[in-house]
C-alpha cells in the first residue's frame, strides 16, 4: 500500500492498465503513462488525434557528444480515449543526432494531470526523468548482471531474480557507488563484504 497523495507516478507501457490508473488516482496521486501497442485500441485512438493541427513546444538537449531535440504536442484527452482518469494526451518526438546519424522516436503518453497543473514542458520533463531512471537501472541489469542470458525462466523465479538484482543495485547505490560493475567485483572478492554491506546499509 502506497501513500500517493500529491505524487506523480510515471510508468512504461506494461503498466498502462485501467486498474493501475484507477488505483493511482484513487489513492490521491496522478499518473503519466506511456501508450504502446500492448493497448491496441488506446494506441490507435491516440494516433488518430489531429496532431498535425496542434502547436508544438520544442527544446534542445546538448551533451555527451550528441544532440537531442524533444518536441511535444499536448491535447485534452477526449472521451473517446476511454481510459480511467485521463485528461491530457501528449505526443513526444525525440530526435537524436550522434556523429551525423539521426534517429527519431515518437512516444504517446496519457496523464491524469490537468493542463493547469502540468504544462507540455513539465510532461516532457517527467517522461525524460522516467527514461533516465529506466536506462540507468535496465542497462546495469542487462550489462553487469547479464540478465538477458539468464537461464531462470519458469514460475516465479524470473520475477524473484529481477527483484534481487534491483535490490543489489539499489543497495550499492546507497553506499555511493557510481560504477556498479566495479562495486560488484569489489564485493565478489571477499564473501564477508556483501554480508557487512547488508548489515550496515
Amino acid at each position: 500500500m502506497f501513500d500517493l497523495v500529491g505524487a506523480v507516478v510515471t510508468a512504461d507501457a506494461m503498466h498502462t492498465q485501467t486498474t493501475t490508473a484507477a488505483y493511482i488516482t484513487g489513492r490521491g496521486g496522478h499518473y503519466v503513462l506511456t501508450v504502446k501497442g500492448n493497448q491496441r485500441g488506446l494506441f490507435r485512438r491516440c494516433k488518430a488525434l489531429p496532431w498535425a493541427k496542434l502547436r508544438a513546444t520544442s527544446a534542445p538537449d546538448l551533451g555527451h557528444g550528441r544532440r537531442v531535440r524533444r518536441t511535444i504536442k499536448v491535447a485534452a484527452a477526449p472521451a473517446l480515449l476511454d481510459f480511467a482518469g485521463a485528461v491530457q494526451v501528449a505526443q513526444i518526438r525525440r530526435t537524436r543526432t550522434v556523429s551525423s546519424k539521426k534517429s527519431v522516436e515518437v512516444v504517446d503518453v496519457i496523464t491524469s494531470m490537468p493542463s493547469t497543473e502540468a504544462s507540455p514542458v513539465q510532461i516532457a520533463t517527467w517522461v525524460q526523468g522516467h527514461w533516465g531512471i529506466e536506462n540507468k537501472l535496465h542497462w546495469v541489469r542487462d550489462v553487469v548482471f547479464d540478465e538477458d542470458r539468464s537461464c531462470v525462466r519458469t514460475g516465479q523465479a524470473p520475477r524473484v531474480m529481477a527483484i534481487l538484482r534491483s535490490t543489489a543495485i539499489s543497495v550499492l547505490r546507497l553506499t555511493g557507488a557510481t560504477n556498479i560493475a566495479a562495486a560488484t567485483r569489489h564485493h565478489a572478492r571477499d564473501a564477508r563484504r556483501p554480508v557487512e554491506l547488508l548489515l550496515t546499509c
